[in-house]
Order: structure tokens, then C-alpha cells, then sequence
């Protein structure tokens, strides 16, 4: 067989490359940071921890949740910190996780928060080179069904603010997490009624009942009716930011102080302001009632900013 010139080789795989770099980059869904700490743990060697938030990062990101396909910009953008707070053992702990999450904002750079809990009961075994697997159709350890909670979690909010409830199927994949950790005889914290109402059975419980509709709708006219507007047309994106919240008052009539709306203005609060707080006497007046009644714990913020 005659070799190729060298001339010829590198042409081709020149062009080999160029043709490569139009193709699209599939990815998977998530693009979520993890810090893992233990600040007050000296009976375990921090080489694990370390260890741990490689398995982590590895596992929410490398993994496939969705049958959709995303580009590498297309990735959700969202971090976890992991705080360990007791080690029963060299691979038994306790601590908590706090789970945060954005969507971009059309013709901006500015990357709106969707999701901020901090989620207290996360006890879970871990040993040092285990690769973390997880199964949707069992519970494997509380450790992967937690992530994979999580993840579904992020995901289901951020198809919600793209369209009208649609992230319907993945909070049905982060209930089926939750069934399946109520099928152990005995099972962790933070996965049945009994746990609370700060709970991962909470969140999903409360957000696909029909007392929440006004709150998944909130999330696709807020974000896509609204924010993603605000370059075009500001005041019509206020308009539709602020009918879409106060129609929230619904959810707080029949649920007053519920976590899922804990949850969705302890991540918007800030952003709330700072879409208002340059707005009309009028615009301000009529949201700023609104959010002190559904939202009590945020009034001082909504106070110093709006009033």
C-alpha cells in the first residue's frame, strides 16, 4: 500500500478537524460545581473528602438524567456545598447540603437563581475509591438517591421556566427517588411526612399537588414572559413578573408559610428588588403588599428596597 504524503495527511486531517469543530458538542445536563468541607472533622483524613467531591462532581455531571440532548452551553448551571458536620465512623457522616441553581437570561449575561435550599437531614456512608451508582428503579445508599433528588429536582425547575410546566416528568423521576426511600423499613431522614415540612417529601409532595399550579406557572412567566424580556421591553417584563407573583397569593391562602415558597424567595428576593427597585411609585406599591404577605420572613429586605 503506497503511504500517504505527508502534504496529503496533514490536509486531511486538517480538514477532518475543521469539520469536527461545526458539529455540535453534545453534553450532558447538568454543569454543577461541589465543595465538600468539614471544618470541625479531625478523625478522618481530609485525603477522603477530597475524594468525595471528585465522586460527586463526577457523578451529577458525568451522568445522563434526561433522554434530551444538550449542548455544552446549554448545561444547567448549578453548585452544591456539602458541609460535614459529624463522622459516626471513617465512612459514616452527617452534615448538609446546600443546592443552588441559575438559568440564563435571553440577551443578557445575567444568569437568574431558580433554586437555593439548604437541606439539614443528609446523613450518608461513603468509602474512599466506591464509585457511586444509582439505580431509578431501587435505593441503592442515601448518598446517590439525595444527588439524584437533587438533580432531577434542578432540572424539572429549570424545563418549568423554558415552558408551561415542563418539567412535569422530572418531578415525577424526583418522587420516584423519594417512593423508593419510603420502601426501606427504616429510611434516612428527610424522605416521609414525618420528617416535617422543611423535607425532600415536602418539596416534591407540595410542588405536583394542585394547590401548587400558580407557583410552576409563576416559574414559566416570571422567567420567559418577564425576565427574558426585560431587554426588549422592561416594563412589560415587570408587568409580567409581578402579575405572575401575585398570583402566588393563592398557594399562600391554602398553604401559608409552605417550604416551596420559602424556598423560591429565598433564591428570588434579591432579584426581586433589583428589578423594582428602580421601578414607578405605582409599579412598587402594588407588588410590595403582595410580597410582605406571602413572604413574612423577607419583609425587612422588601421594606429597605421597595418602600
Amino acid at each position: 500500500m503506497t503511504p500517504m504524503p505527508s502534504t496529503l495527511l496533514r490536509f486531511s486531517i486538517s480538514l477532518i478537524m475543521a469539520c469536527l469543530a461545526y458539529l455540535p458538542l453534545q453534553a450532558q445536563e447538568l454543569d454543577c460545581q461541589v465543595s465538600v468541607i468539614a471544618p470541625t472533622i479531625n478523625n478522618v483524613e481530609a485525603s477522603v473528602f477530597d475524594q468525595l467531591e471528585t465522586a460527586i462532581t463526577e457523578f451529577m455531571n458525568g451522568r445522563r438524567w434526561t433522554t434530551d440532548e444538550f449542548l455544552l452551553t446549554e448545561r444547567v448551571t448549578c453548585t452544591m456545598q456539602i458541609t460535614i458536620n459529624k463522622a459516626t465512623s471513617q465512612t459514616n457522616f452527617e452534615g448538609t447540603i446546600q443546592v443552588q441553581s441559575s438559568r440564563p437570561v435571553y440577551n443578557s449575561d445575567y444568569n437568574s437563581p431558580l433554586l437555593l435550599v439548604n437541606d439539614n437531614d443528609f446523613d450518608f456512608t461513603y468509602s474512599p475509591g466506591t464509585l457511586l451508582q444509582y439505580s431509578q428503579d431501587q435505593f441503592r445508599d442515601n448518598l446517590t438517591s439525595v444527588l439524584a433528588f437533587y438533580s432531577y429536582l434542578i432540572l424539572a425547575m429549570d424545563y418549568d421556566s423554558f415552558s408551561l410546566e415542563g418539567g412535569t416528568n422530572l418531578y415525577s423521576q424526583a418522587q420516584t427517588v423519594v417512593t423508593n426511600a419510603q420502601g426501606l423499613s427504616s429510611p434516612p431522614r428527610g424522605w416521609s411526612a414525618a420528617d416535617g415540612k422543611q423535607s425532600r417529601y415536602a418539596l416534591i409532595d407540595n410542588i405536583l399537588s394542585q394547590t401548587f399550579r400558580p407557583l410552576r406557572r409563576c416559574y414559566y412567566e416570571y422567567h420567559r414572559q418577564g425576565l427574558d424580556n426585560a431587554f426588549d421591553d422592561p416594563t412589560a417584563a415587570r408587568l409580567s413578573i409581578s402579575d405572575a407573583l401575585i398570583k402566588l397569593r393563592n398557594v399562600h391562602r391554602i398553604r401559608p408559610a409552605n417550604y416551596n415558597l420559602q424556598t423560591f424567595f429565598q433564591a428570588k428576593k434579591g432579584e426581586i428588588v433589583k428589578m423594582f427597585g428602580p421601578a414607578q411609585e405605582g409599579e412598587r406599591a402594588r407588588l410590595l403588599p403582595v410580597l410582605k404577605l406571602i413572604d413574612p420572613g423577607n419583609i425587612p429586605v422588601y421594606d429597605q428596597g421597595l418602600g
